[in-house]
C-alpha cells in the first residue's frame, strides 16, 4: 500500500502541475472574456476532465491491487489539493476566505466540490475500467 500511495503522490504532482498551467491559461485567456466567477466554473469542469485524462494515463502505473488502494489515492489527492488551494489562495494570492469559499459553495454556483468528487473517484473508477481491481 505504501508504494501505491507514493506513486499516487507522484501522479498528484503531475495533476497539480497541469492544473496550475490550466489556471494560468484561465486567468489570461478565459477570465478577461467571461469574467472571474464564470471562468472559475468552466475551469472546474475542464480541470475535472484533465484529472480523468491524467488518471487514465497513470492508473496502471499506480500498481494498486485492491479497492482500498485506489480509494486512498483519491482521498490523498483531494486532501493535498484542498491544502494547496488554501495555502496558495491565502499566502501567495492573498485571497480572502470568502473568495476561497466561493469556489466550494454549490448553492451559489461554486463547482469545486464536484471537481473534487471527480478527483476522489477517478482512481477507483479507472482502475475498475482497466480491471485492476
Amino acid at each position: 500500500m505504501i508504494n501505491v500511495l507514493k506513486r499516487g503522490v507522484v501522479v498528484w504532482l503531475v495533476i497539480i502541475f497541469v492544473e496550475s498551467l490550466h489556471g494560468i491559461a484561465r486567468t489570461m485567456i478565459l477570465e478577461p472574456v467571461v469574467g472571474d466567477f464564470p471562468a472559475r466554473q468552466v475551469s472546474t469542469l475542464v480541470g475535472a476532465a484533465l484529472v480523468v485524462a491524467i488518471t487514465f494515463i497513470f492508473v496502471r502505473w499506480l500498481k494498486g491491487s485492491q479497492v482500498i488502494d485506489f480509494i486512498c489515492v483519491g482521498v490523498i489527492w483531494v486532501a493535498l489539493t484542498v491544502i494547496v488551494e488554501i495555502v496558495l489562495g491565502r499566502m501567495v494570492m492573498n485571497l480572502s476566505w470568502e473568495r476561497i469559499a466561493s469556489d466550494y459553495d454549490l448553492v451559489s454556483g461554486g463547482l469545486m466540490p464536484l471537481g473534487l468528487l471527480v478527483m476522489l473517484l477517478s482512481p477507483l473508477t479507472l482502475a475498475k475500467m482497466y480491471d485492476e481491481v
